[in-house]
């Protein structure tokens, strides 16, 4: 809701009242359920449809405490970064934190670092405390702690210093020794296919030596990777997907000693479904004494979003997803009966949507860096998010390199995205821009672009702007007036089609289709920006009103 500013600072000593209304309206609004209006998993029947969370949830990782599911997934260079979900059902999730506020080190990502940073994490719980242990390929293996998972989470310390320790995973064993499974990234150790395995401190905090490699996939499970470390029955087990990406299987790794030899087993594989890749998870129970596994699938542009597979054990192996011919090797259901967990709960869905009503950002945005604090203001009270503009690097190529670019996952294939906005632009500077944009390797923009004639409407696309591509762009028309409605409609294939309003009812196509690009390791994101090319000792702003996904 805008306001008029000319009298906001006379109204301010008349509004506590109206303030208060506008403060309970926040609090309703955070507590109200957030039901997406695009993809629910929950079917409504006591059955679920896959993916449970058609979003990029890279390398999901769960746990069961009590009668609460908590999940974490890679978050690469976005910040916030590691992402708490919660359910109470394994269907249904929202966002409830994201463990870590700014990534260090905090130089270092104060630049984008596509495909750098949180890869895939692990997250336990043990004598009252919850640990996330997640990697860093350049830098190493760090650990957080907490109390509560939805509170503040203790500061990254390093477990292990290094290049090319992923995945790390660990395992408090029956007689009080702590171990660390973990993986190599090719990219920086200079080998890859193998699992090991280190021993830690009692703390957890440490590693104690250099770790011995327990399973080598080179000839049966290329690129194996990603492992989650249990305990059953006597046997070690490694759940571990191999064979890449977008074409493999989950496997199965156990033995009676922690350092092998190893046997192995397919879980899970691909088999008739139209589910490709499937792996890379965890395996959590239910209260009633029921199995399940959580993994992704990569579908390109959308990133990997995540499954909820059935899963039994057979003779100590654990079978995944549906076995129709009886082999002991799984594959992914597309529905199915929700898990038992004693009770029925509520539709629930992660937050896409945001009226920028409270004094937060919405928990499902993250920036292309470390934030600066002069980047954005949460104006609760005026009811909108202004963004603030920040000159764009000079070693930016195009928005693939600047940092302040807010950002939200695509939330499923198809959907659309409309936003209300006010252009404030400094009048001494020009070249100031805000507006809607969908990032990836290639990206495609609509903004508002000051100038010494007023502000034009602006669609800009760069193809391959990963690799330096320039972004070209087209003037569409002159704003009579700084407010407008911008929109991005998205279909099956990530086509997408721009598109701008006078009154948010009638809007015009704005440029061509755009075909949307995955990012590095990453979906394609939809978000906003504020930027300007000159210094200025006081930077134009945007207010957004609202922005939407319906």
């Amino acid at each position: 809701m805008y306001q008029n500013y000319s009298i906001k600072a006379t109204l301010s000593l008349l509004s506590m009242g109206i303030c208060m209304a506008v403060q309970a309206q926040s609090t309703q609004q955070k507590t109200a359920p957030e039901v997406s209006k695009v993809w629910v998993a929950d079917l409504g029947n006591g059955k679920y449809k896959n993916p449970v969370l058609d979003a990029d949830y890279s390398d999901p990782d769960a746990i069961r405490v009590g009668d609460d599911f908590y999940m974490v997934a890679s978050s690469f260079d976005g910040v916030p970064g590691l992402p708490i979900l919660h359910s109470k059902d394994l269907v249904n999730w929202t966002i409830v934190n994201h463990a870590l506020v700014r990534q260090p080190p905090f130089e270092h990502f104060a630049k984008t670092q596509h495909g750098n940073g949180v890869w895939a994490p692990a997250i336990r719980y043990h004598k009252g405390e919850f640990y996330i242990y997640y990697p860093d390929p350049d830098f190493g293996i760090y650990v957080i702690k907490a109390k509560d998972p939805a509170a503040d989470w203790s500061a990254p310390e390093l477990v292990e210093a290094g290049k090319g320790l992923i995945d790390p995973c660990p395992l408090w064993d029956d007689n009080g020794r702590v171990y660390l499974a973990y993986a190599y990234a090719g990219s920086r150790a200079g080998i890859k296919s193998v699992i090991a395995v280190k021993e830690l401190n009692t703390a957890g905090d440490r590693t104690l030596n250099a770790g011995t490699i327990v399973y080598d996939g080179h000839e049966l499970d290329p690129t194996i990777e990603g492992p989650k470390f249990y305990k059953r029955n006597g046997y070690y087990y490694i759940f571990a997907p191999a064979g890449g990406v977008s074409t493999g299987w989950q496997l199965i790794l156990r033995s009676k000693n922690i350092y092998g030899p190893y046997e192995r087993r397919v879980a899970m594989d691909q088999g008739k479904s139209p589910v490709n890749g499937p792996h890379q998870g965890a395996w959590v129970d239910t209260q009633t004494g029921e199995d399940w596994f959580l993994h992704f699938q990569d579908k390109g542009v959308y990133g990997r979003v995540v499954h909820l597979q059935p899963m039994r054990w057979l003779k100590d192996w654990p079978v995944i997803g549906i076995d129709p011919d009886g082999d002991g090797k799984g594959e992914p259901v597309m529905t199915y009966k929700k898990p038992n967990v004693g009770k029925t709960w509520p539709v629930r869905t992660p937050a896409e949507s945001d009226e920028f009503n409270g004094n937060k950002l919405g928990l499902q945005w993250q920036w292309q860096a470390n934030p600066k604090p002069t980047w954005a203001f949460s104006n609760a009270a005026s009811g909108v998010l202004r963004l603030y503009t920040d000159q764009v690097p000079d070693s930016a190529g195009s928005y693939w390199d600047v940092p302040n670019i807010l950002l939200q996952k695509f939330p499923t294939e198809v959907f659309t995205a409309t936003t209300r906005l006010k252009f404030v632009p400094n009048p001494k500077l020009e070249n100031e821009r805000t507006g809607l944009i969908v990032m990836g390797m290639s990206y495609a923009s609509l903004s508002l672009k000051s100038s010494k004639n007023g502000i034009s409407i602006v669609y800009g696309v760069a193809k391959a702007a990963n690799k330096g591509k320039a972004e070209s762009e087209k003037v569409l028309d002159k704003l009579k007036g700084n407010e407008v409605y911008f929109r991005v409609a998205v279909k099956k294939g990530g086509m997408c089609q721009f598109s701008y309003s006078l009154d948010g009812t009638h809007f015009t196509n704005a440029g061509d289709l755009f075909e949307a690009d995955a990012g590095q390791w990453i979906g394609a994101k939809v978000g906003l920006f504020a930027t300007r090319t000159e210094k200025t000792n006081d930077s134009g702003y945007a207010d957004y009103d609202w922005f939407r996904i319906h």
